[in-house]
Formats: C-alpha cells, sequence, structure tokens
C-alpha cells in the first residue's frame, strides 16, 4: 500500500510515517511538503492508494489539493490530517470528497483504527466536530459533490454499488465510500430514505 503524506512540518511527517508502519503490511510512505510538490508526487506515481493530507499547507491550501485529487485521481481515497477543529472544515472537506477528518492531536491509535476503517470503505469524522453539522450544509444539495450527486441518482434508479461502478467507471470501494458519506450526512440507514431526502433537499 502506497501512502502519501502532504504536511509542510518535517518532524510531523517522519513521525507519521513511522506510525503508519503499524497500519498493515507492506506500507510504503512518500512525503510532500506544499500543493505543487504533491500534485507533482501524483502525477509520477498513480499507484498511490491513500492521500494524508494537512490542511495549512503554504502556497496553495489543502483544499485546492482535495479537489484536485477529486477531479484528476478519484480513485485514490483523500483523508485530512489537521490541527483545526472547525466545523466550517470538516464540512467543506466532506464536501469535497474527503473519506475521513482526523485531528492531528488524536491518538495513533485512534488514527490507526480510523484509517484501517476508511481502507475497508467506511469513513471517518470525529463525533466532537461533526455531530451538529451546521443549517447551510444540512439543508441544501449544494452540500454534494458532483460525483456523489451522480451516484444518489443511480441509486434511485435501483442500481447496485457494483452496476453504478461500472456504469461511472470508478471502484466499487469508492462507490461504497460515497454512499456511505451520503448516509451520514442525510441522517439515513438505508437507499430508500437515502432516495427520499435527497429529494426533499432538490438533489435531481
Amino acid at each position: 500500500m502506497k501512502i502519501l503524506i502532504v504536511d509542510d512540518h518535517t518532524l510531523f511527517r517522519e513521525g507519521l510515517s513511522y506510525v503508519l508502519e503499524n497500519l498493515a503490511h507492506a506500507i510504503t510512505t512518500i512525503e510532500a511538503n506544499n500543493y505543487q510538490e504533491a500534485v507533482n508526487r501524483l502525477e509520477l506515481e498513480p499507484d498511490i492508494d491513500l492521500v494524508l493530507l494537512d490542511l495549512a499547507l503554504p502556497g496553495e491550501n489543502g483544499f485546492t489539493l482535495l479537489d484536485f485529487c477529486r477531479n484528476q485521481f478519484p480513485t485514490i481515497s483523500v483523508v485530512v490530517l489537521s490541527a483545526t477543529k472547525q466545523q466550517s472544515d470538516l464540512m467543506q472537506a466532506i464536501k469535497g470528497g474527503a473519506m475521513g477528518f482526523i485531528p492531528k492531536d488524536a491518538s495513533s491509535k485512534t488514527m490507526l483504527s480510523a484509517l484501517r476503517s476508511i481502507m475497508q470503505g467506511d469513513i471517518y469524522f470525529p463525533a466532537s466536530i461533526s455531530e451538529q453539522p451546521t443549517a447551510e450544509n444540512q439543508n441544501t444539495s449544494d452540500a454534494f459533490t458532483p460525483r456523489q450527486k451522480e451516484v444518489i441518482i443511480k441509486m434511485m434508479q435501483g442500481l447496485s454499488n457494483k452496476k453504478i461502478a461500472l456504469e461511472m467507471d470508478i471502484a466499487e470501494a469508492t462507490i461504497k465510500m460515497h454512499v456511505t458519506a451520503i448516509f451520514k450526512h442525510l441522517g439515513v440507514n438505508n437507499r430508500t430514505e437515502a432516495t427520499l431526502a435527497a429529494q426533499k433537499l432538490g438533489v435531481f
């Protein structure tokens, strides 16, 4: 498994690389300290599986890189590792397609548990930040990415995750991540509830 760590603090990158050795077998970590270096790494090594992204980068911030990843490398999972605990940052990360948001002050045990969950197709957002979404994001279809809206539409048509993945030409695991994120945002537990809630928000 190849992981790209994007953070402008060398000591943090080195420490995180050490912690990630306990995540799984055969972990390879690559480092970048800014947006452009990260873009170069992604373009040179398209087999990267996971990006661990700090938001406070010099120059172009982490949200810009998150947008780049979603547009150019949609099959790569991106997890935000940030010192910020602002709810607005969390919601923007969700909207940008992040599969997780882990505070930098989380313990190594919590971080590894969150990453293992994400690797299995789930998403991770700390309850301390995410349990009270803002009214703006709770009540608007703009909270969803274009790709998530496409997934919702295909769910409404009764397509399975596998069929949606084939039609959208992306990995089934990625579709599962999108479905989980959609359920979490809408506060629902199944596709029928998701469809009804999405219709009320005017997603279609």
